[in-house]
């Protein structure tokens, strides 16, 4: 059975550190998987689901912010700014995080301005698929 060892961290916390089959991230150009023995690179992530596969083969999800990935010989390190299961994820709290994100979209903003409501409405909707999603691979 091959693996690779594997460490989420966010800004708070480790999220996972243990043995993994399978890491699929959210990338800016799609999802991209990472088995054992991947080649070595580093990988940007955004804002989405992240979903990993453990050795006795139970899937875990996460919505993570951005960050990146760091492969290394057989070792994954995974940073970034937030990692939530479904069950941490408040949903009444994600929700409004969207409505006034979209209500900010709607407003005449700066750049930055537009940017920001872009990336506050981006994390609110991961957070809300991710507390829904009992099986993602269905």
């Amino acid at each position: 059975m091959d693996t690779f060892q594997l460490k989420i961290i966010s800004s708070d916390r480790v999220f996972f550190d243990g043995r993994a089959k399978k890491l699929i991230i959210p990338a800016p150009d799609g999802q991209k998987g990472i088995l054992p023995h991947h080649e070595n690179m580093v990988i940007a992530v955004e804002i989405g689901e992240l979903h990993l596969c453990d050795v006795e083969d139970k899937w875990i999800t996460a919505s993570v912010s951005k960050g990146f990935v760091e492969i290394m010989n057989n070792r994954v390190s995974v940073l970034v700014n937030t990692a939530e299961s479904p069950e941490e994820i408040d949903v009444r709290r994600a929700t409004e995080a969207k409505e006034r994100a979209e209500e900010q979209l709607r407003q005449k903003q700066s750049m930055q301005e537009y940017q920001m409501s872009k990336a506050s409405l981006a994390r609110a909707m991961a957070r809300l698929r991710t507390s829904k999603e009992k099986d993602w691979r269905i």
